[in-house]
């Protein structure tokens, strides 16, 4: 068994087997599964025992293949969301170094964030402007991140787009802006 698994599942349908032996059968099967599960390379000590463990060892190895697998998705799943989370919290210092993704066609693309605005633990990228700037006027989104960036509390915040966001909503000064103008925003033709 894996050295950081701490418990295994007993089938309740191994009940009809039990009860065809004598409780010191059943007790000499019950030990040697709790041997098995700890890695103690059990021997079995007469027929009747290997032939009851049997179906219970290859119910327990199955399980065990199981668990591995869950856990390696978990670790990897866990991996990529702490990475989306805190990539964009992180200033330029802390900043981890981007994930190579693979794309459909087989070429690898690098993950490179530019950062649109940065101060103390915050920081803002161009992507994550470029969607406030299809609701709201650049001024606006620079007077709000200025305005953040000089609110003392702002240590609490984790997140400055969504700090942005919340704090333009709130100010409902939304700019009515057309197509043409959230393309030159976005590809940098408008400032």
């Amino acid at each position: 068994m894996a050295e950081e698994k701490k418990g295994f599942l007993l089938y309740s349908d191994v009940l009809h087997t039990v009860e065809k032996l004598t409780n010191e059968q059943a007790g000499k099967l019950f030990k040697h599964i709790l041997k098995y599960v700890n890695d103690l390379n059990p021997e079995c000590e007469d027929l009747i025992t290997e032939i009851a463990f049997e179906p219970i060892k290859q119910s327990l190895k199955r399980d065990l293949l199981k668990w591995d697998d869950k856990k390696q998705k978990r670790s990897e799943a866990g991996k990529v969301g702490a990475n989306k989370r805190w990539q964009s919290m992180a200033n330029d210092s802390k900043r981890i170094k981007p994930i190579a993704n693979i794309a459909v066609s087989g070429n690898v693309n690098d993950n490179v964030i530019s950062i649109y605005m940065s101060f103390d633990h915050l920081s803002i990228s161009n992507e994550e402007a470029n969607k406030l700037f299809k609701s709201y006027s650049k001024r606006q989104v620079d007077d709000i991140l200025n305005e953040i960036k000089n609110y003392a509390g702002n240590n609490k915040y984790k997140s400055l787009y969504f700090t942005a966001k919340k704090w333009l909503e709130k100010n409902e000064k939304k700019v009515e802006v057309s197509p043409e103008e959230i393309k030159a925003r976005i590809y940098g033709l408008i400032k």
